[in-house]
């Protein structure tokens, strides 16, 4: 069957991430909790490997949604969903009581990111691990200034608070200040989206093979810390 145009989009996007979270996935069997995990793209991949999954997000609907897609995959005995955020993550999950946490793209719209992570870090056990996927603030400046929105690109360069619906935006150094600060240690970076959305959708449904291409790039420039600021998203695994 034929890959969809949204799914080879995605595959494109996400195909970084996963591959950096495969290697916590292997071997026995542990607890992953998933943060604004809504639909389950994630959760149910891990549930498949065997894991076992909850997922804390606040839409009732994304949960509904969960839900199905992890019957039709029939892991729902390993994925359940809650109706949550990070402010009431402590009476959810409890303290110590999770080996991974996926937290991605929820970061940019907390109100205070070192006290979530500071959360993140109270339900982790010792020597569990953090999966952490920001919006990078030096794409959307390049993203604005494409589209013509030169002022906001001007403003964006040294903006640190929320801007609008899509919240705060990090660089790699930010990041890491906050992690260490939260008592976690970094232990790999990631660029993810360098080109992604940049190539029209139309070569991606029509050009045979250039999604695989795609990805294939986008696992090359990942490591490599001159794209970085290129990166719509920068992804970081921390050890608690």
């Amino acid at each position: 069957m034929a890959m969809a145009p949204s799914d080879r989009r995605s595959s494109a996007r996400t195909a970084v991430v996963w591959e950096a979270l495969l290697p916590l996935l292997e071997g026995s069997d542990i607890d992953v909790l998933d943060i604004g995990g809504g639909t389950g793209g994630f959760a149910v991949r891990v549930a498949e490997l065997g894991h076992r999954v909850r997922v804390v997000d606040p839409s009732p609907d994304a949960l509904a949604s969960l839900d199905r897609r992890a019957r039709e995959r029939e892991v729902s005995d390993r994925v359940t969903g809650q109706q949550g955020d990070l402010s009431t993550l402590l009476e959810i999950a409890g303290s110590g009581s999770v080996d991974l946490v996926l937290c991605h793209g929820v970061l940019e719209v907390v109100d205070d990111p070192a006290a979530a992570l500071a959360t993140i870090a109270e339900v982790l056990r010792p020597g569990g691990s953090l999966s952490l996927l920001v919006a990078q603030r030096h794409a959307a400046v390049v993203a604005r200034a494409m589209a013509g929105h030169f002022g906001q690109a001007r403003d964006l360069l040294d903006e640190t608070g929320p801007t609008g619906r899509s919240g705060r935006r990090y660089t790699a150094e930010e990041l890491d200040a906050l992690l260490r600060a939260a008592g976690f240690e970094p232990t790999s970076l990631h660029a993810v989206r360098v080109f992604s959305d940049l190539v029209p959708g139309s070569l991606l449904d029509l050009e045979p093979g250039a999604t695989t291409a795609l990805v294939e790039l986008e696992r090359a420039v990942a490591t490599r810390s001159e794209y970085l600021p290129l990166a719509t998203q920068v992804h970081v695994l921390a050890r608690r």
